[in-house]
């Protein structure tokens, strides 16, 4: 990912807000009222997400080695995350596609989709790439080699396997949709069209596991396990989903995480939440880790040095936690 230039002015679809409206005249007051969110006292709180279980689950993509697309690793991974999904009882399907990379290189894309409750029409989104950038460029040795990768893809998935577990083993009423998406990192660096990033996002959201696909808003989650990692509200996510960043960074004040959801704005960044906007036309937020004066990602970014030396637990209890509460509530409101 890198930091663009805003894609074209667009307009998104008001369908995420339906449930929000308070634009009606005092005639229908009351038939308003009725839309209005209200808790459920019968809801149980969150269960307690597990960061043992999700650094267990970082862990197990890094040992495949990287998961750079075309490579044994990837295949044997994308077995593995295809079957844990399918383990928590989950309806999980392999999306395909024959996709093209910026140096003309051809790969059979394997995005990993899995579903929970899937007869309720209220969605969320969660998402994460989980391949591997080919190359450590970033780095000053060695930069035409692979690295591990640990925080840069599997973070974000290690965390979301786990509310994948947890949903699982506490039944929620909310309808959540899971896509670990391909091909994210294979991106041009230094390069004015951003679009060589994000194959595998933009592919699912030209192409949706099912047509007609909507949800009320999506997370992505990326770089999300670091020592001392700091979240500040990006760009994309802060002009397109602002009801949704508030609602997370309120959550993450209220559980005490907010050394890690730090209250700045930050720059717009190329990341896969961008073609789940434009081309979904859902509104999403892109929790990464990032300086929010320099827009600097962390000096383990594309290079060797992100490795599971720097995947920290606590990290991934305050982005785990805060996401799992944030998916939750949504079974406390009721129209």
């Amino acid at each position: 990912m890198k930091k663009f230039i805003r894609f074209s002015a667009y307009c998104l679809l008001p369908t995420a807000y339906c449930f929000f409206s308070s634009c009606s005249n005092d005639n229908n007051k009351d038939k308003t009222e009725t839309k209005i969110l209200t808790h459920q006292d019968s809801i149980p709180t969150a269960p307690k997400f597990n960061e043992d279980s999700a650094y267990s689950f970082v862990k197990a993509q890094v040992d495949f080695g990287p998961r750079i697309p075309g490579t044994p690793a990837h295949a044997k991974c994308s077995d593995y995350l295809f079957a844990k999904l399918k383990s928590y009882g989950w309806e999980v399907q392999m999306q395909n596609g024959n996709i093209e990379t910026y140096d003309g290189k051809k790969f059979n894309l394997k995005n990993i989709i899995a579903s929970y409750k899937s007869e309720n029409p209220n969605r969320i989104l969660l998402f994460s790439h989980w391949d591997s950038r080919p190359f450590a460029d970033q780095d000053k040795i060695d930069p035409n080699k692979p690295f591990d990768s640990a925080d840069d893809g599997p973070s974000g998935v290690g965390v979301i396997l786990e509310i994948a577990r947890q949903l699982n083993l506490k039944q929620p009423n909310v309808g959540i949709d899971i896509l670990f998406d391909d091909l994210e990192d294979y991106g041009k660096e230094h390069d004015n069209d951003a679009d060589t990033w994000g194959l595998g996002a933009q592919y699912w959201a030209k192409n949706p596991h099912k047509p007609g696909y909507a949800a009320q808003y999506g997370i992505l989650l990326d770089m999300v396990g670091a020592r001392g990692a700091t979240f500040p509200r990006e760009g994309e996510s802060n002009e397109y989903a602002s009801y949704v960043v508030k609602k997370i960074w309120n959550k993450a004040a209220h559980l005490g995480y907010s050394n890690y959801f730090v209250f700045q704005d930050a720059g717009s960044i190329t990341d896969d939440h961008v073609y789940i906007i434009r081309d979904a036309n859902i509104p999403c937020v892109d929790i990464v880790n990032m300086n929010a004066q320099t827009g600097q990602f962390g000096a383990h970014h594309h290079a060797h040095s992100d490795n599971m030396s720097v995947i920290d637990k606590n990290t991934l209890k305050a982005v785990g936690q805060t996401i799992l509460e944030v998916v939750w509530d949504e079974q406390k409101l009721k129209i």
